[in-house]
């Protein structure tokens, strides 16, 4: 019984120990590597620490295999890691502190400015140092003894729709479920390649991280930059045998965008995983084209769930215009579709997603009054503790019993007396051949559906031509606002706070 994801760790060393397990830019460590430092740095932390356990480490992460390192460290000395990207705003860097006060920083020695300027009142420890010293392995026997799978393994910050960041704590026995269930319903083996695209400090990537330690692969931290070069891209994916990638959906909409593959085509890759947004089908189609053969899943889920809760594997065509079914819940996961009265829906009545498993968060760290909001009993019964998690996601079940996802919550607006998901208007606008990526927002002082929409060039006229036949006249956009790029956050998300900021900003 795996009780502690260092049990990936341990078998892969056994078993691969001269093997490569990450590689970054610079430089491949193998796993016998991996454990030696990961036990050297447990040793130091737990020392540092004169022993205490299950409180909260800050690495500061890079785009490299140090941070990997860094984490597995963290969590022999019994701890949880906090991640925390070494650019991210300070003031975010603030607000992320003052919830989960930290007893220690994780860094590199070059983050030493960094660390004067957001972090002189914690206690430091340089990572360099740190995997140099003696390990002790008496210490981390004791320590690995008294782990139970309940134990948080990592807090990673979401902001949500409120713009303040929440803390979500994530358990052992919930990341070796996901990995289970990805393992066996995906097929990775020892065999696999991965390329990690999702940025280190976010859930996106547990899944690169601990898949390819629980089958003993590689995987290969893909440098930042190559994703604003989609061909050079490509041909990194090719040069290291690249057979499986877990993306973000808008980094395969920028290949798509660009037509990439239309001038190189990598010969390795099998199974490609999506995630984060929706997916359109125009872009879903392009790469099903270039990919026959290939395994294509859409992922569904928060970070509360552990990253996914349901998936849909790809197996039958879609129109352009279609709409992706986010599928099945995994296996050990249930879905229910609530009412606003907190009622199960029946048929393809529309609801909001509530889940519960073994996914399930802890809850938010030091945030006793939200987790009680979005953790609650399960409505439907009240004899035993039986918690769900209600994502703010409106979705219902299809004719053939596939969850469909509409929308936020807070994406649903009244305009003309209608009530309208604007998500719905975003897939459509999304379908349209000439558009790279279109995202809606509501003004509500002048009663306005704002659409903000990238594309070659300005083609106000064009939408609303193509929006005749997939939607009714009151859910047009109101106001079109063409941009050259969308401002992209670090997961290559479109960034709708920022827009809506400048835009209401530039209002008044």
């Amino acid at each position: 019984m795996i009780i502690n994801v260092l049990a990936y760790l341990e078998a892969s060393s056994k078993a691969y120990p001269d093997k490569v397990a990450f590689s970054d830019q610079n430089h491949q460590i193998t796993y016998a590597h991996l454990r030696s430092q990961a036990r050297a740095a447990g040793s130091a932390i737990s020392k540092a620490l004169d022993g205490r356990t299950n409180a909260p480490i800050v690495v500061i992460t890079r785009r490299e295999i140090s941070t990997v390192a860094a984490f597995m460290g963290v969590l022999y000395s019994g701890n949880f890691y906090v991640p925390i990207d070494r650019d991210m705003p300070a003031e975010r860097i603030q607000l992320i502190l003052e919830t989960v006060e930290p007893v220690l920083v994780l860094a590199l020695e070059e983050d030493a400015g960094l660390i004067a300027r957001s972090f002189q009142s914690i206690p430091t420890m340089i990572h360099e140092q740190a995997i140099q010293d003696a390990i002790d392995a008496d210490r981390l026997k004791a320590i690995l003894r008294k782990r139970i799978d309940a134990d948080p393994i990592y807090v990673v910050f979401t902001s949500g729709s409120t713009g303040i960041p929440k803390g979500v704590i994530i358990s052992h026995r919930s990341v070796i479920d996901l990995v289970e269930q990805f393992t066996t319903l995906f097929g990775f083996s020892a065999g696999s390649v991965f390329a990690n695209q999702a940025p280190l400090d976010y859930d996106g990537s547990v899944k690169d991280i601990y898949s390819t330690m629980k089958n003993g692969a590689t995987l290969h931290i893909v440098p930042k930059m190559l994703f604003s070069f989609p061909l050079r891209l490509l041909e990194y994916l090719d040069e290291l045998k690249i057979d499986t990638i877990i993306w973000a959906t808008a980094a395969l909409k920028m290949i798509a965008n660009q037509q990439a593959l239309d001038s190189f085509k990598p010969g390795y890759l099998e199974k490609i995983l999506f995630t984060g947004e929706v997916m359109p089908n125009k872009v879903l189609n392009y790469f099903r084209r270039h990919f026959p053969k290939a395994l294509f899943v859409n992922l569904y889920g928060p970070t509360e769930i552990t990253c996914n809760c349901s998936y849909f594997i790809v197996e039958r065509p879609f129109e352009d215009d279609d709409v992706l079914p986010i599928g099945a819940p995994f296996p050990n996961t249930d879905i229910l579709i609530l009412d606003e009265g907190n009622r199960l829906v029946k048929g393809e009545t529309r609801g909001e997603i509530c889940v519960k498993g073994t996914c399930l968060a802890l809850g938010y760290y030091n945030h006793p009054t939200a987790t009680a909001q979005a953790f609650i009993q399960n409505p439907l019964h009240a004899q035993y503790p039986d918690r769900l998690y209600c994502t703010g996601d409106l979705g219902y079940f299809n004719e053939l019993g596939e969850l469909m996802f509409i929308s936020r919550k807070d994406n649903q607006i009244k305009h003309l007396g209608y009530r309208i998901e604007l998500g719905e208007i975003e897939a459509a606008v999304n379908a349209l051949p000439f558009i790279e990526e279109g995202v809606c927002l509501y003004d509500e002082a002048q009663e306005k559906i704002l659409l903000f929409y990238q594309s070659g060039e300005k083609c106000d006229r064009e939408i609303l031509i193509g929006l005749r036949e997939k939607l009714p006249k009151y859910m047009f956009p109101n106001v079109l606002i063409h941009g050259v790029s969308l401002p992209k956050k670090s997961n290559l998300k479109v960034d709708r706070e920022k827009i809506r900021k400048e835009y209401f900003n530039e209002a008044r």
